[in-house]
């Protein structure tokens, strides 16, 4: 197939070819692969800059999107690659072929560096989905500093750079320039930027911009990083947004309120208790779901009212596909005991659900919230249970609207009234409002027509 390349996609390919080191914070839909590929067999193949390119993403998307990718268009014919997946041996057997693009899921990161007995020899490192670097305690991170130095080129890809605040940054930024702009040292960025907001005691939970924060950390990325909004430059489908409000009983509205003043309540003679607040918001947001884990890992019912709600929504999508988001896994069991739905866990399914061979799908945010590409399937997503990130939300809002999708997209939120589902709404709200701040900042200029 040929590639009929827009204007931004342009610029973002030669940004990468003029910059060794790059982040690029593109909306999903705007074709971040398709990008990174052509600047690889640029590099790989035309200039020969670059002798052998690591590319580490989500499992599904390195094992199914990449690959897809290059078999597709016509312009990358004759560039190599090997997925580094499965047990050892055959990641080994992998690694050890001769091809210019290596692709390997996050979680072997540590494995490559520390483990494998391999070289790290790559030149080039693709990380799509930065974001999934941003905590700098996690051993990928720790890893794949170790062997920062060795590169020579290194590309950072992400639609969601600071889900949960400008904090995230420093770690993704550390991996991508060792600390040249926002410092070497955690300690030293929250210091210089920061000030604590959440705190018991000498325990810091969270920290705040200190004034004029952002605006500097905006200008000392900037030179290296550039950002795009889909909305700006390509023509997607109307998004419609609705929220569809479900009430408990007065006596399951009791159960809930007790849950939430004590952290301890008796169901249907069973006890469910929460030992601190982190804990407690998960039971409560199970509770809201209709139904919750005991202390030995039984699910206790609450309600069907999301249920309920749930088949309103498909009996008025008459017919078309509906793609359903769960969080817990006792709802995709309720959701599967009620409905003839099939899980997206499988290129098989993924591939079926793209034909229109299915109607009812449930996909878990966190593991097809990446790079997936959805959109053939349907235009219907519903959101049975929440989640906190904001990351995961968009991500998972992205595999349907997104380039190549025809039709309007609808999100449904059922929202149980008067319970944290409110709350989670209002927090993915306000943090998208932190993250769209950084998106504008860096935001390229469309000047002379140069993107159009």
């Amino acid at each position: 197939m040929t590639a009929d390349l827009h204007g931004y996609q342009n610029y973002s390919i030669d940004y990468l070819l003029s910059h060794p080191v790059a982040a690029l914070f593109l909306d999903c839909g705007l074709g971040k692969t398709l990008i990174a590929l052509t600047a690889i067999f640029d590099l790989t193949l035309d200039s020969f800059l670059i002798r052998k390119v690591l590319v580490i993403a989500p499992l599904r998307v390195a094992r199914d999107t990449w690959p897809a990718e290059i078999g597709k268009w016509d312009h990358l014919r004759g560039l190599t690659y090997t997925v580094a997946i499965g047990n050892e041996s055959q990641r080994k057997a992998a690694l050890l072929q001769r091809v210019q693009v290596y692709l390997i899921n996050r979680e072997n990161v540590e494995w490559l560096v520390t483990k494998s007995g391999l070289p790290f020899d790559y030149d080039m490192v693709v990380v799509d989905e930065l974001s999934s670097f941003k905590s700098h305690q996690a051993k990928r991170f720790r890893s794949l500093v170790k062997v920062r130095p060795l590169v020579k080129r290194i590309v950072g890809l992400t639609g969601t750079p600071s889900s949960n605040g400008l904090i995230d940054l420093w770690a993704e930024f550390r991996l991508l320039d060792m600390g040249q702009r926002l410092g070497r040292f955690i300690g030293n960025y929250r210091e210089a930027f920061f000030s604590p907001d959440k705190r018991s005691a000498q325990v810091v939970f969270s920290y705040k911009p200190k004034p004029g924060a952002e605006e500097t950390i905006y200008r000392l990325i900037s030179d290296i990083t550039i950002s795009m909004k889909g909305s700006d430059y390509l023509k997607l489908p109307e998004l419609v947004m609705n929220e569809v409000l479900v009430r408990m009983s007065e006596t399951e509205e009791n159960h809930y309120l007790t849950m939430k003043a004590e952290m301890v309540v008796s169901l249907r003679d069973r006890e469910i208790d929460a030992v601190n607040a982190a804990a407690l918001s998960g039971k409560l947001l199970q509770m809201a779901n209709g139904a919750v884990y005991d202390g030995d890992g039984g699910v206790v019912k609450l309600h069907d009212r999301k249920l309920d709600a749930l088949e309103d929504i498909i009996e008025a999508a008459n017919g078309k596909p509906v793609l359903v988001a769960y969080w817990f896994k006792h709802d995709l069991e309720r959701i599967m005991e009620r409905f003839a739905a099939e899980k997206l866990d499988s290129a098989d399914s993924i591939r079926r659900w793209n034909e229109g061979e299915i109607q009812l799908a449930v996909i878990h945010p966190a593991s097809a919230g990446h790079g997936l590409n959805l959109q053939a399937g349907g235009s219907t997503l519903v959101w049975f249970g929440l989640t906190w990130s904001l990351e995961l939300y968009q991500q998972t809002n992205a595999r349907l609207w997104r380039q190549g999708q025809k039709d309007t997209v609808v999100i449904q939120h059922i929202i149980a009234r008067d319970t944290i589902d409110e709350q989670v709404m209002k927090a993915l709200k306000d943090k998208n409002n932190t993250q769209a701040a950084l998106i504008d900042a860096v935001n390229v200029a469309v000047k002379g027509g140069l993107l159009q």
